[in-house]
Formats: structure tokens, C-alpha cells, sequence
């Protein structure tokens, strides 16, 4: 990222990659939620308890490879029996929905391992999910150790797995150091449980935008872009007039009651609550502001305000923290 901020720690929607990952997580009510942290562990780590007070935090000391980070969190946690389910601190389009349907098809299909795989228009880096001629799993291959006709396969490893968490703990010590990275894969956990006869099964994610992950700037510009996307349908869906999502930004956390209408350049961040039938924008910025039913914000800068139903403010209003606007008396220009 080329910053001073680890990479897990940038923010998308109001909330860091990491947020939006334990976000997913908790969604599907784990006993237990482990992060691994290594490089910033002391930013990291305090995050991690903010935003998920009882997860608990393995440190790898060294990066050592995906399967080793695993490792690590089961020496710190202890032998997880169940289901332990992997997924990834910079990966912020996950859903915890699409978490669930793994843990289910995991239960149903008696697998030993479930991968969630994505068909992708664009390979190109991903390892490939190599399948056997009755359609089975049969091992993924790396970009860069596939053959041509591997690498035309465009379906791909996302590296987010539901294991059986007792074979999870014997095989991930099986793993061997014999690469050209002298790392721990955790790829090759699965490798060995097939060749221990056990199933591995696989589940598609039914939107692939869901297992792209964020290593630069430009990534975290489309994972914003593409999870705005999905927040302005939401609220549309739900009886919100967007005029234009395009120029319309709206943080996780915001709420929108039916028929509020948001015009153009507008911004909704942090805790931001509008009621119904108010107008928002357009050219506004609001930041855990709370605005009554049917009032009206036109090209303002409202933070940490009280916006009183009816209430009219703007245009080229201030609001400031701790500020109220009684309803159906306005603000007048400055």
C-alpha cells in the first residue's frame, strides 16, 4: 500500500478491511474467532479488540506462509473441534452470508475440506481448481505451475475453506517446507487429507467479486467502488431514491428510512441516521448525523448533528459537532 498504515487498517465504506472481515465472521456466530496478526501487531491487535472484544490473537512471529498462519492460530487456540472456517484480513467484499452457505454445504456434503471457488473472467494469478473427470476436486494448481491447459480453467481458489477441524490440526503439521518460498502452504493441507482418502468438496461463490482481495491502491478503489455499488442497491431496493448512485457515497453503517431522497455528491458517513421523507443533498457531506422525517439538507456539511423533523438547512450550511436544528426552523446561509 505505500503507507504508514498497515494494510489492514485502510478503510472502504467506514470501516477497515479488517472490520469488514470480522464482520463476515461474526455473522456466522463462530465459538471462537482467531486473528493472526504479524507486521503492526500492536495496531492490529488493538483493533481486533475494538471491534470483537472476546476474539482472541495469535501472533506469527515470522511469516512463514497461509499454512503456518493457520498453525500459529491453532498453537494459540488449542485443537478446534467442528468446523474452523479460514478466510483472509484483507478481503473486504466477503460476505457473511456466503460464509454460511460454506459451513452448509460443508455439513452436508461430509466433506473433510469445503473450498470456496469463483469463475472468474481473469485467472491470471489465481491457483486453479483442477477437477477430475466426474467433475470432483482433484487438487489446485498454481498460476505459476500450470500447465496451458490448466491455466485456460477459469474457475479459482478464493483460499477461504471450511475444514474439519480435527483433520485440520494433524495435517496442517504435515505440511512440508520444500518450495521455492520455504513457506508453509496451506494448499497442501488439502493435498494430504485427499491422499488420506478424505472428500474435499467445493462451493462457488455466486457473486466472484466476493473473493477479490486488496494488495494496493487501485484495489481498494474497485472493492469501494464495487461495495458502494452494492450498498446503493440495497437502500434503493429498500424505498431510498438514489438520483445518482454513481456520485452517491454511503458508509456501512449508515441507515435510510423509505422514501428519503439523496441527490447528487453526496456523502453519508459513519453513524449517519436519516428519517423518512427527508431530502439529502445535493453537494451535502453528513457524518453521524441524525436527520429528522421530511426535513431538508442541501449542499451542507453536517457532523455529529441533530437535524430536527421538517427542519430545513442550507444551502452552504455548517454544522458542527453537538449542533441542533429544531425542527422547522432552519439554518440560513453563512
Amino acid at each position: 500500500m505505500k503507507s504508514q498504515t498497515p494494510k489492514v487498517l485502510h478503510t472502504l465504506a467506514g470501516r477497515t478491511l479488517l472490520g469488514h472481515a470480522l464482520a463476515a465472521a461474526t455473522a456466522v456466530r463462530p465459538d471462537r474467532l482467531v486473528v493472526v496478526v504479524g507486521r503492526s501487531r500492536e495496531l492490529v491487535a488493538a483493533h481486533v479488540a475494538e471491534q470483537v472484544p472476546g476474539a482472541q490473537v495469535a501472533v506469527q512471529e515470522r511469516q512463514r506462509g497461509t499454512g503456518h498462519a493457520v498453525r500459529t492460530a491453532l498453537e494459540t487456540a488449542g485443537q478446534i473441534p467442528g468446523v474452523v472456517m479460514v478466510t483472509y484480513g484483507d478481503a473486504p467484499l466477503l460476505r457473511g452470508e456466503t460464509l454460511t452457505a460454506l459451513s452448509a454445504a460443508h455439513h452436508a456434503q461430509g466433506n473433510a475440506v469445503t473450498v470456496l471457488t469463483a469463475q472468474v473472467p481473469d485467472p491470471a494469478g489465481y491457483g486453479r481448481i483442477v477437477t477430475s473427470s466426474d467433475g470432483e476436486f482433484a487438487e489446485i494448481v498454481e498460476d505459476s505451475d500450470a500447465t496451458p491447459e490448466q491455466r485456460a480453467i477459469d474457475v479459482v481458489n478464493s483460499g477461504v475453506y471450511a475444514f474439519d477441524g480435527d483433520l485440520l490440526a494433524d495435517a496442517v503439521k504435515r505440511v512440508a517446507t520444500d518450495n521455492a518460498k520455504g513457506e508453509e502452504y496451506l494448499t497442501d493441507v488439502l493435498a494430504i487429507l485427499r491422499a488420506d482418502g478424505y472428500r474435499i468438496g467445493c462451493l462457488r461463490a455466486a457473486d466472484r467479486t466476493e473473493v477479490e482481495g486488496v494488495n494496493d491502491r487501485r484495489q481498494l478503489a474497485r472493492a469501494r467502488r464495487i461495495y458502494n455499488d452494492r450498498l446503493t442497491t440495497h437502500w434503493m431496493l429498500a424505498g431510498v431514491t438514489i438520483i445518482d448512485p454513481a456520485t452517491t457515497w454511503i458508509d456501512a453503517d449508515v441507515r435510510l428510512a423509505a422514501d428519503v431522497e439523496i441527490g447528487p455528491g453526496s456523502q453519508l458517513q459513519g453513524h449517519t441516521v436519516i428519517e423518512a421523507g427527508a431530502r439529502i443533498g445535493p453537494g451535502c457531506l453528513l457524518t453521524d448525523t441524525t436527520v429528522g422525517g421530511g426535513a431538508t439538507v442541501t449542499h451542507s456539511v453536517c457532523v455529529r448533528a441533530r437535524i430536527g423533523p421538517g427542519a430545513n438547512v442550507g444551502p452552504f450550511a455548517e454544522l458542527g459537532p453537538g449542533a441542533e436544528v429544531p425542527g422547522d426552523e432552519g439554518v440560513q446561509d453563512r
